[in-house]
């Protein structure tokens, strides 16, 4: 969303990090400054790419993907301040090297063979704009070109913009107000787990702010397709009732509601999709602690999502025409 350019190098945010105080508390628990879904993007005939950081906070993975395919994945120590990618294929190709999915950084530099070129590379592609939980944000996932929004980006030709928050998917109104902003040619939205692990919304509320979240996108976004999903499978959260009374099913059929009301009211390119349709009970196996999924539980999400969304490839087709 922003580049805050400090003394030492340059760090992403996905909120605008000057308006960080309007994104209470502390940029949204600390979750907007962590790199889902940020990437570095040049095209360079060089057979090794380093990229140099202020010490990270905590371990994390990064990975070099050339021409759409992953070809290096480096683990790296808390404290470590360079990654190298090596090896690289001879001649000119397009690389993007993914950022830590669940820690932030401050970029301090990238290095190149001594006699290679370097030039940054735009992404043409349609923009997909995702909203969620840590589900989207995908900690879990093996690396951060392996979470579910990646690898999907990935299948249906988009230009992905992660708006995963651990633990804070709570359809805030400036989060919606973000989403207009922005632009878009697609966006989908995960709502539900999170408000029902905190007891953020009661049964009351919930329909009323996931209409006004909607809403609000629909200000500059009008015939944007814009997907709803409902929550995965939840293991005991299917039946335990939370602090405010809802359980998912509950929360399902609000979302279903709404979305049904909005499109007797004129809104053709709202959709909604069944999280259960997604990943289901049967595939509770994927889970490893009863709500997120684990690294395969992501690849699969990601090779679901072209299949269970035949709309987002007519957006793709669109654009290909």
């Amino acid at each position: 969303m922003s580049l805050e350019h400090r003394e030492e190098g340059i760090k992403p945010w996905r909120i605008p990090y000057m308006d960080y105080e309007l994104y209470p508390p502390a940029g949204i628990e600390a979750k907007a400054e962590i790199c889902a879904g940020v990437r570095l993007r040049l095209r360079t005939n060089s057979t090794e790419a380093v990229v140099s950081f202020a010490p990270l906070a905590d371990a994390a993975a990064m990975d070099c993907v050339a021409g759409g395919e992953l070809c290096q994945t480096l683990s790296l120590p808390a404290g470590a301040t360079e990654a190298l990618f090596s090896g690289l294929s001879a001649g000119t190709k397009d690389l993007e090297i993914w950022l830590p999915q669940n820690i932030g950084m401050t970029v301090t530099g990238i290095r190149i063979d001594a006699h290679a070129v370097g030039v940054p590379l735009p992404d043409t592609r349609p923009r997909w704009i995702t909203y969620g939980s840590s589900i989207t944000q995908c900690v879990g996932a093996s690396s951060p070109s392996r979470t579910w929004p990646a690898i999907a980006a990935e299948a249906c030709g988009f230009s992905l913009t992660n708006l995963g928050f651990s633990g804070n998917c709570h359809m805030e109104p400036m989060i919606g107000r973000l989403i207009r902003d922005l632009p878009a040619d697609f966006i989908s939205i995960c709502a539900g787990v999170n408000i029902y692990g905190a007891g953020t919304l009661s049964p009351r509320m919930f329909k009323p702010l996931l209409i006004g979240l909607l809403e609000t996108i629909r200000d500059k976004h009008r015939e944007t397709p814009l997907l709803v999903i409902s929550p995965i499978y939840g293991t005991v959260r299917e039946t335990q009732l939370n602090s405010l009374g809802f359980t998912l099913p509950m929360m399902r059929e609000a979302i279903r509601e709404t979305v049904e009301l909005l499109r007797e009211r004129g809104d053709r390119q709202l959709y909604y999709q069944d999280g259960l349709n997604w990943l289901g009970p049967e595939d509770e196996v994927f889970l490893t602690d009863g709500l997120h999924p684990g690294p395969e539980g992501y690849e699969l999400l990601g090779r679901r999502f072209r299949d269970l969304h035949e709309f987002a490839f007519r957006v793709e087709h669109r654009f290909a025409e």
